[in-house]
């Protein structure tokens, strides 16, 4: 994760105007407080970001804090069907779900205080409702979705809009269509100081690869990310069939299980099944960062198939480690990989397959892809950015 960071370790990597810039707009904030709200504190990008972000906020001398928001395991299924329904998937919204959504609401409020916070900010649709226990009308509260809303389920979305519409900004990657709330549009953003992308010695990638079980004598393509329907795991494994059809590779499908994902364990069982009647397939369900760095940077191409996705992260990431990626023209994805020029957009499992054999046969062009991939995350997809984005929203707010 990369503990212990300050935010003037980043000025080597985002320059001194950059750092002077966010530091003076935090001054302005000096006596605010602010709070985040998210269901899980491991697995999953949202996570993540508040491990990387919230520590950097209150070493700028911002007052920034992080809870987690409790439920029971029905709770969390009742969510998960939230989550899948917005992303177009299909539910079955009886009262009864709506009553355990409603009562862990009610139990959040009583043991997290807000009253004294300038700003609330919660994270996607499993404290959503927390904006009904609203008890100051000066505070400000927003929204941060991180998925996927471009065709939501109209019964799922009906009874959410009640919520959304009540909050003062709504922050996304995407627009959402039919809600009241002022929207930013905001794409998330990597450290490149945690674990999960600093530069890796040979000698260590090595290690972590043997200790996985992982060969390097065939070119190698993976895809990282949660064991979710949306990121379509199993379906990686069809575009490696494919692609081996021409080119001899492995394929690695690494992940892991977000413990407010009560879905993942399932999923992941599928894809190793799927996975064990290949000798070049492996399938690890494990969170282990310097394994995922090491498997982002000695990958020739990597892959993010997903069907619906916010915005994806592990193609920042891996396109940090100059490593070309090819992906679904799907959510926030097409904003990380310019067609052609860092990766591929790609609309069928055929096409993945035969961008991934281009690359394979063409190191030199996935070089220079990959090359491109790093200048355009720095540009646009770095933390610093992001934290500026919030600090602008913040300042908007309560200044």
């Amino acid at each position: 994760m990369g503990v212990g960071k300050h935010i003037d370790d980043y000025r080597d990597i985002v320059g001194n105007n950059t750092i002077d810039r966010l530091e003076e707009k935090a001054g302005k904030l000096k006596d605010k407080h602010i709070v985040n709200v998210n269901s899980t504190s491991s697995g999953g990008g949202v996570a993540g970001l508040l491990l990387s972000i919230v520590p950097l906020m209150n070493d700028l001398g911002i007052d920034v804090g992080w809870r987690i928001h409790k439920g029971s395991e029905d709770f969390f299924k009742v969510t998960k069907s939230f989550h899948n329904s917005l992303q177009g998937g299909e539910i079955n919204l009886t009262d009864i779900k709506q009553k355990i959504y409603r009562q862990w609401a009610e139990f959040n409020s009583k043991i997290d205080h807000f009253e004294k916070h300038d700003i609330v900010v919660i994270h996607d649709p499993q404290p959503l409702i927390r904006i009904n226990t609203r008890e100051v009308n000066s505070q400000k509260w927003v929204w941060r979705c991180h998925i996927d809303m471009e065709n939501p389920n109209p019964v799922a979305f009906n009874y959410l809009k009640q919520f959304i519409d009540r909050y003062d900004k709504v922050v996304t990657t995407q627009k959402i269509e039919g809600i009241k709330t002022p929207q930013k549009l905001m794409p998330p953003s990597i450290d490149p100081l945690n674990t999960i992308n600093k530069p890796l010695k040979q000698k260590t990638i090595s290690k972590y690869l043997h200790k996985a079980g992982i060969e390097r004598d065939k070119p190698i393509i993976s895809q990282v990310g949660r064991f979710d329907k949306w990121k379509d795991p199993l379906g990686v494994i069809d575009v490696w069939k494919e692609a081996n059809k021409e080119v001899d590779c492995k394929l690695i499908l690494l992940g892991n299980i977000a413990s407010d994902d009560p879905e993942g364990p399932e999923m992941f069982e599928k894809v190793k099944k799927k996975a064990e009647k290949y000798e070049d397939v492996t399938a690890i369900a494990e969170t282990n960062e310097v394994l995922v760095n090491a498997v982002q940077r000695v990958s020739d191409v990597v892959l993010q198939k997903s069907i619906k996705e916010g915005f994806a992260l592990t193609v920042s990431e891996a396109l940090w480690k100059e490593t070309p990626v090819i992906g679904t023209n799907s959510g926030g994805i097409p904003l990380q990989i310019n067609d052609g020029e860092n990766g591929f957009l790609v609309n069928s499992d055929k096409e993945a397959a035969d961008k991934v054999v281009e690359l394979i046969k063409n190191p030199v062009k996935a070089e220079k892809m990959g090359e491109k991939g790093k200048e355009i995350v720095r540009k646009k997809f770095l933390i610093t950015r992001q934290m500026e984005d919030w600090i602008d929203i913040y300042n908007e707010l309560v200044n």
